[in-house]
């Protein structure tokens, strides 16, 4: 007869869980600076203990400022964001298919994928002066390229038999792109998205140097002129904190929309 009874789960010992070290390991690290901060070792005019900047943060909340803020800089991020996806999953769904599209599209995309942000700034000033515009369209040429790259590579990636379904069955471009192209491109797909998110945010702090009156970039410009460097830290860890949660919020929707393939949990 067999028997029915259930193995007890076997404990792993703590160094095993990963979910455990991803949580301590920073922990660790903000010990390790708090306690470098109070000896001595590390000079406050330098870098602040994480007990200054996390007191800079409270100061900034109260005054109202950081909300304000992150309101400005979320808006500029998410319109370059927008505008910078659109245009690579066109270009990218063009150079994918085509190679009249590829030929014509890539080579001059590559010329200007080589060129550093910083470097454009004067040019965008000339082109569009020092308002909202050269912001977000800086923001919007770093999102373009991890993007476009992505869609490219994940729709030549194509088993091609997929494609000739579609002509079997005689569909439209449009039935085929969001048939079949686009799901079978999906992964490849949200590699470039979560890539893109994280240089909308690295992209919002050089283009926050373009005469910012608002925003996140102004506040740190603004502590750095009166050598608030607690403020300074506090900025960039509020920017590190917005790319994690953008990139949290991508990984659950690929989660969700390729449940159906094994390695995805």
């Amino acid at each position: 007869m067999l028997s029915t009874s259930r193995t007890a789960p076997v404990d792993r010992p703590l160094y095993r869980r990963p979910g455990l070290l991803r949580a301590v390991s920073p922990l660790a690290l903000l010990l390790l600076w708090q306690i470098g901060s109070t000896s001595g070792w590390i000079p406050a005019k330098k870098l602040p203990a994480p007990s200054a900047v996390f007191e800079a943060g409270l100061e900034i909340y109260r005054s109202g400022q950081l909300g304000d803020a992150l309101l400005v800089s979320g808006q500029r991020a998410l319109y370059g964001f927008a505008l910078g996806a659109v245009l690579a999953l066109a270009c990218g769904v063009l150079a994918g298919l085509s190679r009249i599209g590829e030929y014509a599209l890539d080579p001059p995309l590559q010329m200007i994928r080589t060129i550093p942000l910083f470097g454009l700034i004067p040019l965008f000033i000339i082109w569009f002066g020092i308002g909202e515009e050269p912001k977000v369209y800086l923001i919007a040429l770093g999102v373009f390229f991890p993007l476009y790259l992505n869609t490219y590579s994940g729709i030549r990636q194509l088993d091609p038999k997929l494609l000739e379904l579609g002509t079997a069955l005689r569909l439209g471009l449009g039935e085929r792109l969001r048939l079949l192209v686009l799901p079978g491109a999906l992964p490849q797909i949200l590699v470039g998205a979560r890539q893109s998110l994280g240089i909308a945010w690295l992209s919002l702090i050089v283009a926050e140097q373009i005469n910012a009156s608002a925003g996140l970039g102004f506040v740190v410009n603004n502590a750095r002129e009166f050598l608030r460097t607690d403020i300074v830290v506090f900025g960039l860890v509020v920017y590190s904190l917005l790319g994690l949660l953008t990139d949290s919020l991508v990984r659950l929707a690929e989660r969700r929309a390729l449940r159906w393939r094994p390695g995805v949990r």
